[in-house]
C-alpha cells in the first residue's frame, strides 16, 4: 500500500539542472543509482538550517560507518539563489559533511527544483541592512536510486532516527517506477 501511496504522489519526478557549489552544472538525473538526502534551505539562515545541515551530516556519517551499506550523496539546494551563488555556497557547506553538495541556479530553476517536491520557499521583508529571512519548508528528503521521494524528516527527528529509518528503506527497497 505504500508503494501505491508514494507512486501517487510522485515527489521528486522530472529533472532540474543546477550549479554545484564548484560551479558545475548537475543534473538531476547524475544522481540516478544513488541513495540521496536533500533538504532545501538557505546560507543565511540562523539556526534552523546549519542545526539540519549538521544533523543530515551526521546520518550520513552514521550510515558510512555500516560496512555494506550503499553510500548517501548528502544534497543541498538553495531557497534564496540571489544571495546563495556558488561560491556562497562552498563557503557555507565546508562545515558541514565533506561530500555535501549545493545545488543553486536562476530564481526559476531553483523554484522549479523546489516545486518537484512540493518545497515552499518566501522570502521577508528586508531590514534597513537589505538583509532578509526566507521562510520555507523544513523537511530532509530521502530519495531512492530511482530519484523518486520515499521519506521525509522533520526537525523532531534524530540523526539516528534518520539513519536507522535509511537503513531500513535500504533493506526494503523496490523501485516505484517500472
Amino acid at each position: 500500500r505504500r508503494r501505491e501511496e508514494l507512486r501517487a504522489l510522485a515527489l521528486g519526478q522530472g529533472d532540474f539542472g543546477l550549479l554545484d557549489q564548484a560551479g558545475r552544472r548537475r543534473r538531476k538525473a547524475d544522481f540516478r543509482g544513488q541513495w540521496v538526502l536533500l533538504y532545501f534551505g538557505f546560507t543565511h539562515c540562523p539556526d534552523v538550517c546549519p542545526e539540519e545541515l549538521g544533523k543530515l551530516s551526521r546520518a550520513v556519517a552514521l550510515l558510512e560507518r555500516e560496512p555494506g551499506l550503499p553510500p548517501v550523496q548528502p544534497l543541498f539546494i538553495t531557497v534564496d539563489p540571489e544571495r546563495d551563488d556558488a561560491a556562497a555556497l562552498g563557503r557555507y557547506l565546508r562545515d558541514f559533511h565533506p561530500r555535501l553538495l549545493g545545488l543553486t541556479g536562476s530564481p526559476e530553476e531553483v523554484r522549479a527544483a523546489g516545486s518537484a517536491y512540493r518545497v515552499y520557499a518566501s522570502a521577508g521583508p528586508k531590514d534597513e541592512d537589505g538583509d532578509y529571512i526566507v521562510d520555507h519548508t523544513v523537511f530532509i528528503y530521502l530519495l531512492g536510486p530511482d530519484g523518486l521521494f520515499l521519506d521525509y524528516y522533520g526537525r523532531s527527528k534524530t540523526d539516528a532516527q534518520i539513519a536507522q529509518s535509511v537503513r531500513r528503506h535500504m533493506e526494503t527497497y523496490e523501485p516505484l517506477l517500472d
